[in-house]
């Protein structure tokens, strides 16, 4: 690794340990820095401001870091995959079937623990459903693009049915989960969503390889030796999985995926082999920092974090557009 290189990511561990150790002592309980740092150190002392940081903040923070690296490799995958500089974690319709899922749950009064577990059964269905259309046409990029695109815009008319059918009262935690939200986080989800998220990772990081290759172009990569169809069938799938198991823990938070891993390529440069792991760190960091915000920014109110990344997502990605001369990346 290039000394450059080293000294990028190890920057980029130093700012995610500082992000961690802010958004835990972040809030409005006055609990200072120093307590803050013991108590994280200490997890089994006793007294409510341990409890707060264990019980409240940590586990929020500890989704963040999860979600915000998932969504993150996520955009770099699609991105890579389908040759795209516009395709992130949802682009393949896993949202859609997701809130279609945590709105079915709302109508038949299931909502709560039960939202996350229908939000991911509609999200592995869209995938499916994108999977089974994609197969028939060899997994083209047109034929994932478009199966993803009409599917997200058939099931966000399903949604729109099933809120003009129910209740305000009924929708109105459904519609703040769709904004992207962390603070319904509890230990049982952080338990299982590594299940989904670390597996995928790796797999994306044996891949790394072949992922540079695909991004030549179809022709080239299988001149080169790489099997097109059977690469985008486990990257398609592992991806697809991980993306539903975000949506289901903390809802739909945009611009993560599209706007990192443009900003890491212009630190690291194209190779996934770098790409990725420091697109998974750019993620965290910028989640947290977000969640950060939402959750102080007009106290005692509570902002869903999904509506800072869409802010900062957005002005970063216009001003990013305006100071590039000629934006190609693949």
């Amino acid at each position: 690794m290039k000394r450059k290189t080293l000294v990028i990511f190890s920057l980029l561990c130093i700012l995610l340990v500082f992000s961690f150790v802010l958004a835990n002592f972040a809030g409005r309980s006055g609990i200072s820095l120093n307590k803050t740092i013991y108590y994280l150190l200490h997890p089994f002392s006793s007294g409510m401001e341990r409890d707060i940081i264990w019980q409240i903040r940590f586990p929020r923070v500890v989704l963040g870091v999860l979600v915000g690296a998932a969504l993150a490799s996520c955009g770099v995958v699609f991105q890579g995959l389908l040759r795209n500089p516009l395709a992130e974690s949802y682009t393949l319709g896993t949202s859609g079937g997701a809130a279609f899922g945590a709105s079915l749950a709302v109508v038949l009064k299931l909502s709560g623990t039960y939202m996350p577990v229908f939000a991911f059964a509609g999200s592995l269905m869209s995938i499916f459903l994108v999977y089974g259309i994609a197969s028939r046409k060899q997994f083209s990029n047109s034929t994932l693009i478009l199966g993803g695109v009409v599917l997200s815009y058939l099931f966000s008319s399903l949604v729109l049915l099933i809120f003009s059918l129910s209740k305000a009262e009924e929708v109105h935690g459904v519609i703040l989960w769709l904004m992207g939200d962390l603070s319904s986080a509890a230990i049982s989800v952080i338990k299982v969503a590594p299940f989904f998220i670390i597996p995928s990772i790796i797999v994306f990081f044996i891949f790394s390889r072949d992922l540079n290759i695909l991004t030549l172009g179809e022709d080239k990569a299988a001149h080169l030796g790489v099997n097109n169809e059977k690469v985008r069938k486990i990257l398609f799938v592992a991806s697809s999985c991980m993306a539903g198991a975000c949506v289901a823990a903390a809802g739909v938070i945009g611009f993560v995926g599209l706007i990192v891993p443009h900003f890491v390529r212009r630190i690291v440069g194209v190779d996934h082999r770098l790409v990725l792991p420091a697109s998974c760190l750019v993620g965290a960091i910028f989640l947290i920092l977000c969640d950060v915000v939402a959750r102080n920014i007009i106290y005692p109110l509570e902002l869903p974090v999904g509506v800072i990344t869409g802010i900062f997502g957005g002005i970063f990605f216009l001003s990013f557009l305006w100071k590039t001369g000629r934006w190609r990346i693949f």
